[in-house]
């Protein structure tokens, strides 16, 4: 029955585009605003805070280096608290406007924080993006939770990448498009307006073309609704009633190695995102222009690099030419120790310009693969809760975002000193060596660890 609704599903749908690729395309474009409004401060606090004037015509902030790392992991606070409610809420009364809300919160938020910024304390400030943080809690798991009703398992590598995608694609035109802002008639400001903005428009769109699962779309086609719920053989109708297995989801082993990947993940990750900027600006001396073209390249090619691991990984699971679990941790492995080996090899630069910037851009990039790694994950997991598992691992790893940024503010006392972003790379690079890769169990691993799992197993997981 499965493999004939995959044959059916190249044949009649692959060719056309479906209400499952406009319900992808928003979705990425959710996480593409998402990402531009959590980044933009990354650009957008080295121009408000340059004494050297990058635009005269606009305030500078005096804000500390220790202060900036504060303010730059503050976003992090609030995100942690909302992403296991949201998860639970999300499977309950569905991603849709959640979604909504979520994104009208924070891109209000990020419209009022250059007058917060310019007319109230530090500590304000960080009060915004606190908030932001606590919408932007929201993204990950709605996302999870509606895609886990609308990817069929034969694109669901292409499709995961592909949402997951725009946060690369938001960082990408983020970094790039700030500096010039910056440096721009409208200056810094310019930044939170224009994210802020496009934010508030998307939300409007979302609420006329989103939908929660198939069954509630208004004009897809009965072909392919048919042939999604088909294909998703492990999702349930009901799991909005399915009752919460907490105990049997706490003591679950691969829950539990998931969660160590995503420590890891997020600590490198957003130490380089967030301190990547000062760095290119005060160590290796670029401009602000410069500085967001070059932030911007690292995230461009792992964008790319997304795209084409994704289709790699979906052959390779059509063919089955490796088990599940042996492709989810060879994604991974490449994405976590290739990039700590280019890190531990920036450390050593002390001289080349060039060289910094292929081995920051080959570090970041090589990072694509954790979307076909750890991170698709969850849906090979469990898809009924989907959106709750990752609520869960992306909330407790935010713990490492926090840490990040703070901890580099506090060894970086000297914005200009190469040897204290060389001993930032080498515990990163460090890090990233010692983090735990076997981490990805296939659903038929984890039916056989919780045979107690009291989610109606034989629904929620696909038997051979």
């Amino acid at each position: 029955m499965y493999d004939m609704c995959v044959l059916l599903g190249m044949c009649e749908f692959n060719m056309s585009f479906g209400s499952r690729h406009c319900q992808a395309f928003m979705t990425f474009l959710c996480l593409v605003l998402a990402y531009s409004m959590r980044v933009n401060l990354s650009v957008g606090i080295v121009a408000m805070t340059d004494s050297k004037g990058s635009n005269p015509d606009f305030m500078v902030l005096p804000w500390s280096t220790t202060r900036q790392g504060i303010i730059l992991s503050s976003f992090f606070w609030g995100y942690l608290i909302t992403q296991i409610p949201a998860g639970h809420m999300a499977r309950k009364f569905g991603p849709k406007y959640l979604l909504f809300g979520a994104m009208l919160v924070c891109s209000v938020f990020t419209l009022l924080s250059p007058f917060i910024a310019e007319n109230c304390s530090w500590m304000y400030f960080c009060l915004t993006r606190v908030v932001q943080g606590l919408a932007q809690g929201f993204f990950f798991p709605c996302v999870n939770t509606h895609m886990a009703k609308w990817a069929p398992p034969p694109e669901r590598s292409r499709i995961f990448s592909f949402v997951f995608g725009g946060t690369q694609l938001g960082t990408v035109v983020t970094l790039f498009v700030a500096g010039y802002l910056a440096a721009g008639p409208w200056g810094w400001p310019s930044i939170f307006y224009s994210t802020g903005l496009c934010g508030v428009l998307w939300a409007v769109a979302w609420l006329f073309l989103g939908a929660n699962s198939p069954d509630t779309h208004p004009s897809i086609s009965d072909s392919e609704r048919e042939y999604i719920k088909a294909a998703l053989v492990s999702s349930s109708d009901q799991s909005s009633t399915m009752r919460t297995p907490w105990r049997d989801i706490v003591t679950s082993v691969p829950l539990w190695a998931l969660l160590i990947a995503h420590l890891g993940q997020n600590w490198g990750f957003w130490m380089l995102l967030t301190m990547l900027p000062n760095y290119l600006s005060h160590v290796l001396g670029f401009n602000i222009k410069s500085n967001g073209l070059f932030s911007s390249i690292p995230y461009m090619v792992m964008w790319s690099l997304t795209i084409v691991f994704s289709w790699i990984a979906d052959y390779i699971n059509e063919k089955r030419l490796l088990p599940l679990n042996v492709s989810r941790k060879m994604w991974n492995t490449i994405a976590h120790w290739g990039g700590a080996a280019a890190l531990v090899a920036l450390s050593l630069i002390s001289t080349s310009v060039t060289g910094a910037v292929v081995l920051l851009t080959v570090s970041v990039a090589l990072n694509a693969g954790v979307y076909t790694g750890f991170l698709t994950n969850h849906l090979d997991l469990s898809p009924n809760f989907a959106g709750l598992l990752m609520g869960i691992t992306n909330g407790m790893a935010n713990v490492t975002s926090i840490l990040s940024p703070m901890i580099t503010g506090f060894i970086v006392s000297d914005q200009v000193c190469k040897l204290c972003y060389r001993q930032i790379m080498l515990q990163l690079g460090h890090k990233k060596f010692q983090r735990y890769r076997d981490f990805c169990y296939t659903r038929e691993k984890f039916t056989r660890i919780l045979v107690s799992l009291n989610l109606n197993v034989g629904v929620i997981f696909r038997s051979k």
